[in-house]
């Protein structure tokens, strides 16, 4: 099992590098719903347990996180069912970090959903290798519908040359989103190198605003500093050859680097107080920026249909985004990305005794009348020749278009038990909990101990 995991991720380093390279066009993704707790997660019948309906002699469940607009997904089942009429689509909509735990815990009861969120990945391999998931190529290639995907969103969830997933919320690239009111005010210009940004964070300080908004509970948010340091001083080849045993480590100084710049950035006071204790989910740094408390965060650009939806006013007049920033002197190309170019995707549980039914289903969320409300939303739709009539969104589109390449969120890439690694690192690293060299030795130990080094 390690082998075929070593061998995997081989592959998506080979991938990132070079399918991800000048994608046009492709996805973004979201935060959640209705809040859902450990407790609840064993509950609720499974597809494999529940076989027909009071109304259908179908019945299909579909687990998805797209709580700041559940109605795009809900239009779209409601068009399936009207199609379908033997057809029953129970739908529940999930906060992002509780979703990723209840799933876990439906996967290892036996009793998933029919139709299951993914990021791709790691998480995604694991669920296959333990024949968890249904190989969708057959039906991905029926038609040439796989065609209609942009080819770089379809590389996250190809395994073994098979297809495992649908591509359908967006590309997602980590910007930073400010707010333009406070910029002007003070005489600020987006900075286009990291001390430029380090000058901007300062005078912000001066003059009592929180220079970056940072909600830490759940770890991932974060990590976005790190990568994209990482990426800025090394170059993608560094993280590759550590996370693939090819050569690398995670003790390579660009690492221990990445985190003393993160560290006084801290130290610095630059973020708000008590981050680690903040949910990003239920917007708590969101409301340092809408309230003016502070003017930046570091964020997916699922971020721009969030704040659409929460608050139309502050999205409409105040807010704007940036690329992150050069580091001068670092190895690594300034027009990379860090994010995916096909966040959001939707698979079928090998549980499901209705998998033709299941995907039939998925395809309506990205047909040509879901395009459009997704786009109008502020979601890139990973499907080709996608253009927007968003100024932002095209922004977004051309610079992945433009990136000479797109690192995938380390917590996504890495098999699960290192991504939590990674998570429980960042946290501690911000918290001021460990060193720079701890945080690589952590990692790097783990990472060897994964492989039987």
């Amino acid at each position: 099992m390690r082998k075929l995991f070593r061998n995997f991720y081989l592959f998506l380093a080979i991938a990132m590098l070079a399918l991800l390279v000048g994608a046009c066009g492709a996805p973004a993704a979201d935060t959640a719903a209705d809040a859902a707790t450990g407790s609840d997660t064993a509950s609720g019948e499974s597809a494999a347990a529940e076989t027909d309906s009071s109304d259908g002699d179908v019945f299909i469940d579909f687990w998805h996180i797209q709580n700041q607009s559940p109605e795009i997904n809900q239009d779209a089942v409601d068009r399936f069912m009207a199609d379908n009429p033997s057809v029953d689509v129970e739908v529940s909509v999930l906060q992002n970090d509780p979703y990723k735990t209840k799933i876990k815990v439906a996967m290892g009861a036996g009793n998933p959903p029919c139709v299951f969120l993914t990021w791709g990945g790691g998480p995604l391999y694991e669920y296959v290798k333990a024949g968890q998931a249904v190989d969708l190529t057959p039906y991905m290639d029926a038609d040439n519908y796989k065609d209609r995907f942009v080819p770089a969103s379809l590389s996250n969830v190809t395994f073994d040359g098979k297809i495992w997933g649908v591509p359908v919320e967006n590309s997602a690239i980590a910007v930073f989103w400010y707010n333009k009111n406070i910029f002007d005010e003070y005489g600020l210009t987006p900075p286009a190198t990291w001390d430029e940004l380090m000058t901007v964070a300062e005078t912000l300080k001066e003059n009592g605003i929180i220079p970056f908004a940072l909600a830490n509970k759940t770890k991932w948010t974060s990590s976005m500093y790190y990568m994209y340091l990482v990426d800025r001083l090394g170059g993608p080849e560094v993280f590759a050859k550590a996370a693939t045993r090819t050569g690398g480590s995670f003790e390579d100084p660009v690492f221990v680097q990445a985190g003393e710049m993160i560290q006084e950035m801290v130290n610095n006071g630059y973020f708000n107080e008590g981050f680690n204790g903040l949910d990003y989910d239920t917007g708590q740094s969101r409301q340092l920026l809408y309230s003016g408390k502070a003017a930046m965060e570091l964020m997916g650009n699922w971020q721009l249909s969030t704040m659409r939806s929460e608050n139309p006013e502050f999205e409409a007049d105040s807010l704007s985004f940036f690329p992150f920033p050069a580091v001068e002197g670092g190895a690594g190309d300034p027009s990379n990305v860090v994010g995916t170019v096909g966040d959001n995707y939707y698979s079928v549980s090998s549980a499901c005794p209705y998998p033709d039914q299941a995907f039939e289903m998925i395809t309506y969320l990205i047909d040509d009348e879901s395009i459009p409300l997704r786009a109008a939303n502020g979601r890139i739709p990973p499907v080709k020749g996608f253009e927007s009539d968003d100024p932002a969104l095209q922004e977004i589109i051309d610079l992945i278009g433009s990136a000479a390449s797109v690192q995938l969120w380390y917590d996504q890439y890495l098999p699960p038990e290192l991504g939590e690694v990674h998570k429980d690192t960042m946290q501690s690293l911000f918290g001021l909990e460990i060193t720079p060299e701890e945080a690589a030795t952590a990692q790097e130990e783990a990472t060897a101990n994964f492989y039987d080094e």
